[in-house]
């Protein structure tokens, strides 16, 4: 889980529970929360936080959570540059599920258009 790549990651580091706090700008309490796997579900923005002060990426922290079989994915520059922009304008993880059913439903209106149901 990405409570365990945080921890493990922070003690690579060689930084404490208040380093990390501190260094991130994300309270003690909740990184603790989150290595204790008691919360499971951190925003793009504080894992953006995270990952920054554990000298790696969010892809890198998500890659580890779930392992995924086939083909791995890697962002190019400019998808990442896009995600972390998207992120620093406070975008969500909800928002990006949002905006990706509504491009879905774009495509399934425009088919039913062209198909002239």
């Amino acid at each position: 889980m990405i409570g365990d790549e945080i921890k493990k990651l922070r003690n690579n580091n060689g930084l404490s529970l208040s380093e990390l706090a501190e260094k991130s700008g994300v309270s003690k309490s909740y990184l603790s929360q989150l290595e204790r796997n008691l919360q499971v579900n951190p925003s793009l923005q504080l894992l953006s936080k995270i990952a920054t002060s554990l000298d790696t990426d969010i892809e890198e922290l998500l890659n580890k959570k779930k392992k995924v079989s086939g083909p791995k994915i890697t962002l190019d520059a400019e998808w990442r540059r896009l995600l972390y922009k998207a992120i620093s304008e406070g975008m969500t993880k909800e928002d990006f599920v949002q905006f990706r059913d509504y491009l879905h439903f774009k495509k399934w209106q425009e088919t039913k258009r062209i198909k002239g149901e």
